[in-house]
């Protein structure tokens, strides 16, 4: 599936922040026969398969949506190209940001993937997680500040992207965790997406969005890729997965659990 050009989004016109653009179609990640297991030690150490043998690839400018069945293994496995869990078999191998190495997620330790975070992989999870009585607009800078942007620069990234995504200024200076859901939501979106990582993992970008907003994000992801950003992302609405996504993988297909019934 090809990415189509829709309406631009009504939201305020500004002028966006420089951004790096990444080459279209090197490779970016490249994940090869993965396999997690969880152990439920409240059930005598009881080992739960969850996912085996998934492999998958995504290149600069494309993006590919993660389907299946619910309780497939979608969210465990963008989880795991995250390094949020470590797997039993197989490799995740992501490709730094400014010389041509690889590294492994699967094998890599913990400043390293901290280092992968900071420069080489976004990712917009499902719920914001931020410390209490931090400002808005600070969550929403603290990437770009993270990688040696100027105060006044991320803030002013911060406050384009918080804007365009219809976050009202009289919010910007208070913490995120007072606002209603959607708001956090767009918050997480305006965070995940201001700094331009050259891959981008992406859980359900436009759930619970309205018809405005959910265009504003579209429109932001299919900028991203026209700057050569690698997306993998979990898109329950088939007409955004139509839309952004150039190809589909099943992970039914990875899925101890699901794959037998569906045989």
């Amino acid at each position: 599936m090809t990415s189509q050009n829709l309406a631009p989004t009504s939201a305020p016109a500004a002028a966006p922040a420089p951004q790096p653009r990444w080459e279209i179609g090197a490779p970016r990640l490249e994940a090869l026969g993965v396999g997690k297991t969880f152990t439920i030690h409240a059930r005598d150490q009881l080992a739960l398969p969850v996912l085996a043998d998934a492999s998958l690839s995504v290149v600069g400018g494309e993006c590919v949506a993660l389907i299946g069945a619910s309780g497939a293994g979608k969210s465990t496995l963008m989880r795991i190209l995250y390094g949020n869990y470590r797997i039993q078999t197989g490799s995740i191998r992501v490709r730094l940001v400014d010389h041509d190495q690889w590294v492994d997620v699967a094998s890599a330790e913990p400043h390293e993937i901290l280092e992968l975070r900071r420069r080489t992989i976004g990712y917009v999870s499902q719920f914001l997680e931020v410390i209490p009585r931090v400002s808005t607009l600070d969550v929403v800078a603290e990437p770009l500040l993270a990688v040696g942007v100027a105060a006044h620069d991320a803030r002013d990234a911060a406050r384009l992207a918080l804007g365009r995504l219809r976050i009202p200024e009289r919010l910007w200076e208070l913490s995120p965790l007072t606002f209603s859901g959607g708001e956090r939501q767009r918050v997480n979106i305006a965070r995940g997406l201001i700094r331009r990582a050259p891959c981008l993992l992406l859980d359900e970008p436009t759930a619970s969005l309205d018809a405005a907003n959910r265009e504003t994000v579209l429109t932001m992801i299919e900028e991203a890729k026209a700057d050569g950003v690698a997306v993998i992302g979990i898109f329950h609405d088939a007409e955004a997965r139509r839309r952004v996504c150039d190809r589909e993988i099943d992970v039914t297909e990875f899925s101890p659990a699901v794959r037998p019934a569906a045989q």
